[in-house]
């Protein structure tokens, strides 16, 4: 067996749709790119496909490095490679940069047609399911009718699991990994301080800040740090920065004393000097709005009756964001469908990020998953 290897240098992708694309809404986009990565080869009978679906800061780029910037590696590269658990010698992966995005698909800072201008707060809200149906035109596009797999960690599990719904035909195997059928009121809560942070910074222009030249970093940054604490659990928090003084002891200000209040916001300076604002407000309320059972009156049985795929669904023991509960919900509605589901529970301490984090368990569970689907 070869040791795991990187994908190597990568290259995105641009496919321009000039369909127009109806948003649930209300709204439609007339025209739009999508930024997409591959990685491997799709096989002479296109069976070999799986899509990589991000989370709420995600992107295209899930595994490899630019030839002109070898630092950025992709944000699933230990899972995504030549002998790794998404190996690319069986399988054909896609990543793909959703709507409303910041890194090269259409959103809020793309020029709106009708003005000449950029979007700002006038791009029209996106849900899921239209991420989704984007994607699905993308499929197309490169001649795959059904993937063996959709793969997505967090929001990324929503879309995986909303692919099952839209689209069953289309999708052999789903795993919808440290995610939910739906927010919390109490999630809903942290985004909503999120946004508000954003929408009251005084660079926010009411979402036009592009023609003003500045961007609501303020806001940002402290959205960011709000987010942060929630990808983490208390335990590895505490592990990694403890009650630890800058100066040895207490100095009695405003500025960065504990440790973890360095942390935060080395964080958020970081995120606010690469991600949009605007984007982030778009991909927060798709969060919240993600509700498959709104339909069938709440009933998480029957809006999953639809779904025909061998499901994965995994949770972490410190995910306090989106709890083991909230993934046995999923699990039990698939299983009174009588679908075949396999679930596991993994025991990590890192939070909601573990799915992003190279944990033993977790990567062989999902070698296993992948090894045994057939293409």
């Amino acid at each position: 067996m070869t040791e795991p290897q990187s994908v190597g240098t990568v290259a995105p992708q641009t496919a321009h749709f000039d369909e127009p694309l109806p948003l649930r809404s209300g709204g439609t986009l007339a025209g739009y790119d999508l930024v997409y990565e591959t990685y491997g080869q799709l096989n002479a009978a296109r069976s070999n496909a799986v899509l990589v679906c991000h989370a709420l800061s995600g992107s295209h780029h899930v595994a490899g490095v630019y030839a002109d910037d070898p630092r950025n590696v992709g944000w699933w590269d230990n899972l995504v490679g030549p002998g790794k658990p998404l190996d690319t010698r069986k399988f054909f992966v896609i990543g793909v940069n959703n709507l409303g995005g910041c890194y090269g698909s259409t959103g809020p800072g793309s020029v709106n047609p009708a003005t000449g201008r950029p979007w700002g707060a006038d791009f029209p809200f996106v849900t899921v399911e239209d991420w989704v149906d984007a994607q699905a035109r993308l499929a197309d596009r490169l001649g795959i009718q059904r993937f063996a797999a959709i793969v997505g960690g967090s929001l990324g599990g929503m879309q995986a699991l909303s692919w099952t719904l839209q689209y069953p035909e289309r999708v052999g195997h789903a795993a919808v990994i440290a995610s939910a059928p739906k927010l919390t009121a109490q999630n809903i809560a942290f985004n909503e301080v999120a946004r508000q942070a954003i929408l009251t910074d005084p660079d926010f222009h009411g979402g036009h800040y592009y023609e003003h030249g500045v961007v609501p970093a303020r806001g940002l940054k402290l959205a960011r740090m709000v987010g942060h604490i929630t990808y983490l659990s208390d335990d590895s928090m505490g592990e990694k920065f403890g009650r630890s003084l800058r100066h040895g002891k207490a100095v009695y200000s405003y500025d960065v004393e504990f440790e973890i209040e360095s942390y935060l916001r080395y964080q958020g300076d970081k995120f606010a000097g690469y991600f949009d604002a605007n984007t982030y407000l778009l991909t927060t309320k798709t969060l919240d709005y993600f509700d498959p059972a709104f339909e069938h009156g709440g009933n998480l049985n029957a809006a999953l009756a639809r779904a025909s795929a061998d499901f994965l669904v995994v949770s972490f023991t410190t995910d306090w964001r989106f709890s083991p509960a909230r993934s046995r919900e999923i699990v039990y509605a698939l299983l009174h469908n009588r679908r075949n589901v396999s679930y596991a529970e993994i025991d990590c301490p890192a939070g909601h990020d573990s799915f992003l984090l190279d944990d033993p368990q977790y990567h062989a569970l999902l070698s296993a998953w992948f090894d045994r689907i057939e293409v």
